[in-house]
């Protein structure tokens, strides 16, 4: 939702926050595209980044940030009756997301598998290590970890490698699709 006066910018004391939607060209265009109508965006930031860095070992080392608030992305899929169900995965990088269990049981499938890369790449439109739950196909349904909501910054995918969206951990819930699920994390 808009706010009156200044918004303060997640920030990180190594990350250069910049305003995301003064910035839309360092984030994927379904992403941009996304973020142009979400009430929250304007409380959302943008921080470039190494390319080489975009995983989360490798960018929690190098910037010091905290595993908690880190959301890593993962996309599933399963079938039922012929029909394919596809979910983003949001969980805490300290944590993997319960896809035997929870994702298989909320999505009504037999079998929960991780789609394969080069789907999740083509059919959102981003890039492989910056897949984020922003900007993803209508179809594909949106897990957030409920811990994630706590994180006063969480650290996500911008749709390309170079650069990572930081949002206030409050507003993952209010993301379009979004479904906030008690430890969808393990």
């Amino acid at each position: 939702m808009a706010h009156d006066g200044p918004v303060t910018l997640p920030s990180f004391p190594r990350l250069e926050s910049l305003p995301v939607l003064e910035h839309l060209d360092l984030v994927a265009p379904p992403v941009a595209d996304a973020l142009a109508s979400w009430p929250a965006a304007d409380r959302a930031a943008v921080v470039a980044i190494d390319p080489d860095l975009a995983d989360t070992a490798a960018l929690t080392a190098e910037y010091e940030l905290p595993l908690a608030a880190s959301g890593n992305c993962v996309v599933v899929a399963g079938r039922r009756a012929g029909e394919e169900r596809t979910a983003a995965c949001v969980v805490r990088a300290d944590t993997r997301a319960d896809v035997n269990t929870l994702v298989r049981r909320l999505l009504d499938v037999r079998k929960a598998t991780f789609l394969p890369m080069e789907r999740a790449v083509e059919e959102s439109g981003m890039e492989h290590g910056g897949i984020t739950p922003v900007g993803l196909p209508a179809t594909w349904r949106v897990l957030v970890d409920e811990r994630l909501l706590d994180e006063p910054v969480v650290v996500l995918g911008s749709g390309v490698r170079r650069s990572k969206l930081l949002l206030p951990g409050s507003t993952l819930g209010d993301l379009p699709r979004a479904e906030v699920v008690p430890a969808l994390g393990v």
